[in-house]
């Protein structure tokens, strides 16, 4: 099939939490923007949450994929219009001021200010229309904050980027993803949107980049794709977005520091019905952060019996009763560090990660920790995902499980992935105070890659408040061609 050739002024790779309003602002403010998209555009209602058929058809690779250590430590990607923000939880966190000044002052990032970041959190929020779940929270958040209330533990509900009408329930809001929200803003204002275009390389020139060359499938087959543009922002994730720059020549600082949450769970079976499996808990334990905290996770039946196949010989039998349990876990801020790299000829790049020894005894005060909450909470039965684990009833279940704890036998796993291209003006840095890559003048990132670590809590509101502020410098120094 012959190659086909795309112009544009800005071309923005990635349509999740970075590209959405990356591509919205810049195409509000004049400019030809071009929004290259890896997965499919899947309408919300089209597949169930959570389910098997979401993995096939909006994650990367079915949602199977790991960073490879000592122990490995599963991870997921988004793979479709809105990225991570059409799959993930919907739960958000804006900023938190004093990660902020640490970023600023420890990476020396220039007029990276808390509070200008809280204004544009404020945007944010009005735009992913955020707030509280309306009445009932469901069973299984309820019974998270009743264990936290009974420990004295601090606890809180999580606001979401859902929308609900009048009298709904937990159920029955819509998800205000980038599908919903910013990627109508883009192409209202004149965007064009192209979905299942991988990128594979970047051509350069002395200065920058000057081309992308992709593949997009259509009905007809693979079609080749020469994109060609004045200004490039990438926003293609943690992963993605560092081994595109490595494929395409850009190397300093880039892919080899990678931050992550994480994160161990277990299954909690109970006397009554708990299971919401097209949803989850929005109760999080804050007692121990940044450290570490506590909140549940997608429970449908496939989820729950992946939760409990580490130790399927003695805990399959509990899959029966799913309707009774619920899965939850711990999430540790990590001082460990991972490395991206892509790898001639192959078409996903090598991810490794390293836990600290802090690390490793952070997770297992953190499973021992969640299963006494789950305990306090009403409990029956817990579940540690772990080889080899037992089934934990009593206080001194949870000793037990507390000294045999090993995170080579957990099922260790992350969903929050960043700082693969950290912004500042350090010598550890891979972009500028602004995204612009070292070494290029016309190429940006504008994602989860710029957070120079692990913020502690969800990502995405940081993702999408620097987004938002690196663009606005953008248009403070470029104005649309004429």
């Amino acid at each position: 099939m012959a190659r086909a050739v795309l112009d544009t002024e800005v071309l923005v790779i990635g349509s999740g939490a970075g590209g959405a309003p990356t591509g919205a602002l810049l195409a509000e403010a004049g400019f030809d923007v071009l929004i290259a998209e890896e997965g499919p555009w899947v309408r919300q209602g089209d597949v169930i949450p959570f389910s098997l058929d979401q993995m096939e058809r909006q994650y990367r690779s079915g949602g199977v994929t790991v960073a490879l250590g000592l122990p490995s430590i599963a991870y997921t990607e988004g793979r479709c219009a809105g990225g991570g923000t059409e799959v993930n939880s919907a739960l958000y966190r804006r900023p938190p001021a004093e990660v902020v000044e640490r970023w600023a002052s420890l990476w020396n990032i220039r007029d990276l200010d808390p509070d200008d970041l809280a204004l544009i959190a404020d945007e944010v929020e009005k735009e992913l229309s955020i707030g509280m779940v309306p009445g009932d929270r469901g069973a299984a958040s309820e019974r998270l904050a009743l264990g936290a209330a009974k420990l004295g533990w601090r606890h809180e509900e999580i606001p979401r980027w859902m929308l609900y009408p009048p009298g709904a329930t937990h159920r029955q809001g819509k998800r205000q993803s980038m599908t919903e929200t910013y990627l109508p803003r883009a192409t209202a204002a004149g965007a064009r949107i192209i979905t299942e275009c991988r990128i594979s390389r970047i051509e350069r020139n002395r200065t920058g980049a000057v081309s992308a060359r992709a593949v997009r499938t259509t009905e007809a087959g693979e079609q080749p794709v020469e994109i060609r543009f004045r200004h490039l922002f990438v926003c293609a994730g943690a992963i993605q977005t560092p081994a595109l720059l490595q494929r395409s020549g850009w190397r300093r600082n880039i892919g080899g520091a990678l931050a992550v949450h994480p994160t161990v769970k277990l299954a909690a079976r109970f006397a009554d019905a708990v299971n919401c499996p097209d949803d989850v808990p929005v109760h999080q334990v804050k007692e121990f952060t940044p450290g570490l905290s506590f909140g549940g996770s997608a429970s449908n039946p496939g989820l729950m019996a992946l939760s409990l196949a580490d130790n399927w010989p003695g805990f399959g039998h509990a899959i029966s009763d799913w309707g009774r349990m619920s899965v939850y876990y711990a999430a540790i801020t990590s001082e460990g560090r991972g490395r991206v790299q892509a790898l001639p000829g192959v078409r996903d790049p090598l991810v490794t990660y390293r836990l600290t020894a802090r690390d490793r005894a952070l997770l297992g005060s953190g499973m021992a920790r969640l299963a006494m909450l789950m305990l306090e909470a009403g409990a029956t039965d817990v579940f540690p995902s772990m080889r080899g684990g037992s089934v934990v009833r009593n206080r001194r279940d949870v000793g037990e499980l507390s000294r045999s704890f090993s995170t080579s036998r957990a099922g260790v796993m992350t969903v929050h992935l960043c700082s693969t291209a950290p912004l500042g003006e350090s010598d550890r840095c891979a972009v500028n105070s602004f995204g612009r890559v070292h070494g290029a003048s016309n190429v940006y990132v504008n994602d989860a890659s710029l957070l120079p670590d692990a913020p502690g809590v969800n990502p995405q509101g940081s993702v999408m408040a620097l987004a938002i502020r690196n663009t606005r410098a953008f248009l403070q120094e470029h104005r649309p061609h004429a």
